[in-house]
């Protein structure tokens, strides 16, 4: 017996690999391959491709569809109707199956509702990406990036709270919620300690 829950609507092809406590709701559809970890919510009208892999707790609201080549890490946030792919250039009349590009999106990444995740870039670990952001280039751990095409505006704490930090430099701040602290140093920012 399954210690996983699908709703009847659902469709879960024979050998998906779901990890124990996950939800996988109305009209869902995971490929035979896909890999799926613990305590993971997809919403309605989720589409999980052969190729995916997608770790603990991550939360896929209603509307997205994960494709081939995306490989998402534990603790990611995908917001309604966020969009990935696969292919950078498509055309309908070439096959382009060969070509897929892969995109990784780190530990505890938010991406927000209705932003385009252009295949083969890496969201850094705990990055915020903002609703109907256009992601097109690498983004580093901790930033928050917006607008068409993303651009990086701040950094944000594994709470999610935009923390006190230039854009550049070295500088040092706390989480407003949680109050850990982070540092800023050679554009990288990390979390130096827990509260």
């Amino acid at each position: 017996m399954a210690n996983y829950q699908v709703h009847e609507s659902a469709i879960v092809d024979a050998g998906a690999q779901i990890g124990e406590g996950s939800r996988i709701w109305h009209f869902v559809h995971v490929c035979s391959q896909a890999k799926i970890g613990k305590g993971v919510s997809l919403g309605q009208n989720v589409f999980v491709g052969n190729r995916v892999e997608i770790g603990d707790n991550c939360k896929i609201q209603n509307n997205v569809s994960v494709y081939d080549n995306v490989y998402l890490e534990d603790d990611v946030f995908c917001g309604p109707s966020m969009v990935f792919t696969n292919v950078y250039n498509p055309r309908s009349q070439i096959e382009r199956k060969a070509e897929y590009r892969d995109t990784r999106v780190r530990r505890g990444a938010t991406l927000g509702a209705n932003c385009t995740i252009v295949c083969g870039v890496t969201i850094g670990e705990c990055a915020f990406v903002g609703a109907g952001a256009l992601v097109n280039k690498d983004v580093p751990d901790y930033a928050l990036v917006v607008g068409v095409p993303a651009r990086h505006i701040g950094w944000m704490s594994e709470f999610g709270e935009q923390l006190d930090l230039p854009l550049a430099g070295d500088a040092e701040t706390q989480c407003p919620r949680s109050g850990d602290i982070y540092r800023l140093s050679q554009g990288r920012v990390v979390k130096v300690t827990e509260a």
